[in-house]
């Protein structure tokens, strides 16, 4: 019996996902692309799951695209714009599921993320990753730039250097990726997970409806007009203080007692 391609594992309110194809460096391939769209899927609508750690099997976290696959495109009977047009349609519409989840996502990084890896990581909501950990678009290196995975990256990094990433196509090490903002913390690599789940902890600890509301409305407000921006956050607050539990929270802070939250 093959074993899955995406692994899940659920421990309280922190659901794992592990990209579980480590002799592909977990390669983006059309069954990875197919198994994330669909646990992605899943989880819009779960409401026992409050945070998501996406993690890679083996060696590194993820290499991107699966080059083989790609060529084995290029070669078939049937080979055309189209067969690519849709690899990278599929990708982006993974991609772009991340932010729109309900929960949380942190991505739990080591070995290497290149290329859509690398992308994968900026459309996650937060990254820890271990010390050794190398990031890098290296597609210039053979000929194919990285536009799709600078789409994320751009929304991440300041321009001239996510630019020279592009150009260049080197590693930049983990310390560095903090320093620019694609990783929020460097542990060592023995106290990865330990530091991941330290993380997802304390965000499944907080009241669960109140980061939902609050996750939609920062991916909302960060492309609209500064005066735009704060109208629709007025009012998403206004939603947040109407919920049971948020008067339950204010209540419990003010009277010193710990919150009774249904959610």
């Amino acid at each position: 019996m093959t074993e899955e391609i995406l692994l899940r594992e659920d421990a309280g309110a922190v659901t794992t996902l592990t990209l579980n194809a480590p002799d592909r460096l977990n390669a983006l391939s059309d069954a990875m692309l197919a198994a994330l769209r669909a646990r992605f899927l899943e989880l819009m609508d779960d409401t026992s799951t409050r945070v998501v750690v996406l993690r890679g099997a083996g060696r590194a976290f993820c290499a991107g695209h699966d080059l083989k696959e790609m060529q084995a495109k290029r070669q078939a009977p049937d080979a055309g714009a189209e067969g690519f047009r849709d690899l990278f349609d599929r990708c982006s519409e993974v991609m772009q599921m991340i932010p729109r989840l309900p929960q949380p996502v942190i991505a739990q990084v080591h070995g290497i993320a290149t290329a859509a890896g690398c992308q994968l990581v900026a459309s996650c909501d937060l990254a820890v990753a271990a010390e050794s950990t190398r990031f890098g678009v290296n597609g210039v290196n053979i000929g194919l730039f990285c536009s799709t995975p600078m789409v994320a990256l751009s929304r991440n990094i300041p321009r001239k250097q996510v630019f020279e990433m592009l150009v260049t196509g080197e590693f930049i090490e983990a310390g560095r990726a903090q320093e620019l903002g694609l990783v929020n913390r460097v542990v060592p690599e023995a106290e990865l997970s330990a530091a991941a789940t330290e993380l997802a902890g304390k965000v499944a600890g907080k009241l669960g409806s109140a980061v939902r509301v609050g996750k939609r409305a920062f991916y909302e407000q960060i492309e609209l007009p500064l005066a735009r921006a704060y109208e629709h956050t007025g009012a998403v607050m206004v939603e947040n203080m109407l919920n049971r539990d948020t008067n339950e929270g204010i209540s419990a802070f003010v009277e010193k007692r710990p919150p009774d939250w249904a959610q």
